[in-house]
């Protein structure tokens, strides 16, 4: 297993664990997309609250939610890690006119987008997930399901009736668009996958997700905000 250890410490194992993290993460959103879109559907909170009480009791998923939480911090120590071996690879000179084009400006910001979402998500763990497991939430019943439910929906809406949230949120999903789009291409290329035949598809999927799923997600706050003013 020592090879296995020189490799994930080295700096090409840390961009492989790096693109694997960040590929699952990409995968997790478009599902987590899937959920928060119930909060949509005007049904006084059913669809979302049962669907938020299932991804938090099923075993399956609950075991998945540790890989999860386990990418985020991986990805997250690496990214930083990464950034510092590159700075220190640079050395200390420092030029009066940088020039960049702008493809490589997203990747030399990419330490300090992540660093935003970061800190955003920690936010929206105590937020949201931190209140279903250990909050005091009410609970609710319906007609269509067996037993009663914590009410997430009610602690959700409440929150994004919050002017300076709502715009807190949508700036987020800005910096993790502006993410995606350069760590989608970026997770392809460094597990060998950025043939040059498949360049244009990887790119042009990869800039859609990047532009489309924040995008959604950005809107389901605006919809609530503006539905309950």
């Amino acid at each position: 297993m020592n090879w296995f250890a020189r490799f994930i410490t080295s700096s090409i194992g840390q961009k492989v664990v790096m693109a694997l993290t960040g590929l699952f993460l990409i995968l997790f959103l478009a599902v987590h997309l899937a959920g928060n879109l119930q909060l949509l559907k005007q049904d006084g909170g059913e669809a979302f609250n049962t669907y938020a009480h299932f991804m938090t009791t099923n075993p399956l998923i609950k075991t998945v939610s540790y890989l999860l939480y386990a990418s985020i911090l991986l990805h997250s120590v690496q990214g930083l890690l990464l950034w510092r071996y590159n700075r220190a690879a640079r050395g200390p000179q420092r030029y009066a006119v940088s020039f960049a084009r702008p493809s490589e400006r997203p990747a030399r910001s990419m330490a300090w987008l992540g660093i935003i979402i970061f800190v955003f998500i920690l936010i929206h763990l105590y937020q949201f997930w931190f209140q279903m497991h250990w909050g005091e939430l009410q609970t609710v019943n319906y007609a269509t399901y067996p037993h009663a439910v914590k009410d997430l929906y009610s602690l959700v809406s409440a929150t994004y009736r919050d002017t300076f949230f709502v715009v807190f949120y949508v700036i987020s999903m800005a910096v993790v668009g502006v993410h995606l789009w350069h760590g989608f291409w970026s997770a392809f290329h460094t597990l060998g996958l950025g043939h040059r035949k498949y360049v244009p598809a990887v790119r042009l999927i990869g800039m859609a997700y990047a532009i489309v799923i924040p995008f959604l997600f950005a809107i389901i706050p605006v919809i609530m905000y503006f539905r309950a003013g």
